[in-house]
């Protein structure tokens, strides 16, 4: 069974999904209940929205959640080098394709980004382009835009 919250944050509505007593989702909008899915607060959905409102309030740059997912060999590795990003830094596509192993993998690495499961748990908002340009990101450019800034202004930077 899959458990599924929806919450109001800073950037509009988000859900969050608990399958197996771990994270497996965190997205962007609402959307209908598959089947398999119930909408049910657990405990770990319930310390979930708590740790992204304190995230939103500036108060966490780190989240300590079980975490869950499937993905490609290749996206999970992504998505560890993603964890790896400090908060209120960015890094390239280019970059982290290099982090890697794969230099000339940018694409890919931005295909791994935008299927990724567990939207600001696994920052991807934190990769820009070559160029330090804000791309494609699954809650809109205003979100990503809105994150970075927060990440900015609650380091410091």
């Amino acid at each position: 069974m899959k458990y599924v919250q929806y919450f109001e944050t800073p950037i509009g509505w988000m859900g969050a999904a608990e399958e197996d007593s771990r994270l497996v989702e965190v997205f962007f909008g609402r959307r209908p209940l598959s089947p398999g899915e119930v909408s049910q607060r657990t405990d770990l959905l319930a310390r979930t929205v708590a740790q992204l409102g304190e995230y939103f309030s500036g108060q966490r740059r780190q989240f300590d959640l079980p975490l869950g997912g499937q993905g490609s060999a290749f996206s999970r590795a992504v998505w560890q080098a993603l964890l790896g990003i400090p908060y209120g830094q960015t890094c390239t596509y280019g970059q982290l394709a290099a982090q890697v192993g794969r230099p000339r993998a940018s694409r890919a690495v931005g295909r791994a980004c935008h299927v990724n499961p567990l939207a600001l748990v696994i920052p991807c908002h934190r990769v820009v382009g070559a160029d330090g340009s804000l791309t494609g990101y699954a809650g809109g450019m205003a979100a990503k835009a809105f994150l970075l800034a927060l990440e900015a202004r609650s380091s410091g930077r």
